[in-house]
């Protein structure tokens, strides 16, 4: 599926600071109930989460280790499927 010119932009910036294979930083924040909806993408991965202090959001950070950036991209894409979740 080709790219819109916005995610060429974000895959040029990532190739740039990274080489592939290289552990990548993805950041959520999410409300607290939809948060298992994000472990399909990142099995056997470390996350961290921190509440907020009402509880009914949650922040997460997950290193990853990505082969390139198009695969990083795939996974925003698949995640922003998810209502209410902010991608950082």
């Amino acid at each position: 599926m080709p790219r819109t010119e916005r995610e060429q932009e974000m895959i040029d910036l990532l190739d740039q600071s990274h080489d592939w294979p290289d552990d990548y930083t993805f950041k959520f924040v999410i409300k607290t109930e939809l948060k298992s909806e994000l472990d399909q993408y990142f099995e056997g991965c470390t996350i961290e989460e921190k509440y907020s202090s009402s509880g009914k959001y949650t922040s997460i950070t997950v290193t990853k280790k990505m082969n390139s950036a198009e695969e990083v991209l795939d996974i925003y894409s698949k995640i922003s499927t998810i209502p209410g979740v902010i991608s950082l």
